[in-house]
């Protein structure tokens, strides 16, 4: 019995050996197929012999994390609480400080708020930290090409990302081996994918390299030039926390003027009023019982870096802390007895 029990374990070791063989052997055919399509796009040979150089197997986390995005999975308070909290706040002034001229050199330039900026870049990279945790990193190359040969829901958007990664490597901006970001092939600082990166990369410190990896100065100058060329309105907020009124659910979703939101009895919590009531806003109402807010045309400028509502507001709401001010002043509707982070 003993004897039949180690050959099974033995024969289920050598099978899952062989089968991962036969993957691994896939997915180098793989690599090797797609370089007629990456020829096609201007990918020389030496640029794509050097950027799977040593790459053998998919990346065995991609595809885990890729089923795995929080923003869509949380309860909003809870994503905005690990977010938006006296650490973030803390950290972000310290960035704002030593960054303060290049802040203030891209504020001119681009008319984006200098703190809407540093919410980006805590909310994408927590101020570079996650940049210099190895096991939060992916050689970006190596992910795009697993979720391209397994990830049949992204297997168009990761081919087109990979071709537009192996161009940045062939212009010069990044060496390959330091070519590292997301599972979703997200690079940076500021956490740039590359056909976004191709669009908006700025070489703001002047060194002649477009490094979002490394050079501060270019990461955020590279958010600004997004939001700014989507058409990101200098001086006006992002939105407004709003009481909402008896019925004023039903609304849900709509777009008004302020004004005309102002006379269905929406309020601002302790009576202030909106400035620029002909300036459009979309109501939206996160949780149920909870907070209101409008949703001014800014708030869909941000949603362009990140299409969740989750991501939007939270970069909102600590751009806002940044500057000084509160934060949400009506409560979530929290179950009993969960902490509430301020």
């Amino acid at each position: 019995l003993r004897r039949s029990a180690l050959t099974l374990l033995l024969s289920a070791g050598l099978l899952a050996q062989a089968t991962a063989a036969r993957a691994d052997a896939r997915f180098q055919k793989w690599i090797a197929d797609f370089y007629a399509t990456a020829s096609e796009a201007g990918i020389s040979k030496a640029t794509y012999q050097k950027a799977f150089s040593g790459v053998k197997t998919p990346d065995p986390d991609v595809l885990e994390k890729a089923a795995y995005q929080p923003e869509f999975k949380h309860k909003i308070w809870d994503y905005l609480d690990s977010r938006v909290n006296p650490y973030t706040v803390r950290i972000g002034r310290e960035m704002a400080a030593k960054h303060g001229r290049t802040l203030a050199a891209l504020e001119r330039h681009f008319g984006v708020d200098r703190n809407i900026l540093l919410a980006i870049w805590s909310m994408e990279s927590n101020y570079g930290a996650v940049l210099k945790k190895d096991d939060r990193l992916h050689y970006v190359p190596r992910a795009l090409a697993t979720l391209a040969y397994a990830d049949q829901k992204r297997a168009k958007y990761a081919r087109t990302q990979l071709i537009a990664a192996l161009k940045i490597i062939q212009r010069g901006d990044i060496d390959a081996a330091d070519m590292t970001g997301s599972w979703a092939g997200a690079m940076g600082h500021t956490q740039f994918i590359p056909t976004s990166y191709m669009i908006y990369a700025v070489d703001a410190d002047g060194n002649g390299h477009r490094d979002i990896w490394n050079s501060v100065p270019d990461a955020l100058a590279t958010a600004a030039n997004l939001l700014a060329k989507n058409g990101w309105q200098s001086g006006k907020t992002w939105g407004y926390e709003i009481v909402v009124p008896p019925g004023g659910s039903k609304y849900s979703g709509q777009t008004k003027t302020l004004a005309q939101w102002a006379k269905l009895g929406f309020t601002r919590p302790g009576g202030n009023g909106f400035k620029n009531g002909a300036d459009r806003a979309e109501l939206k109402l996160p949780a149920n019982g909870g907070p209101g807010f409008l949703m001014t045309k800014n708030f869909f400028v941000i949603k362009r870096y990140n299409a969740s509502d989750s991501y939007a507001m939270g970069v909102g709401m600590l751009a806002d802390q940044l500057a000084g001010y509160s934060g949400v002043k009506q409560r979530w509707p929290r179950p009993d007895g969960t902490l509430d982070i301020t």
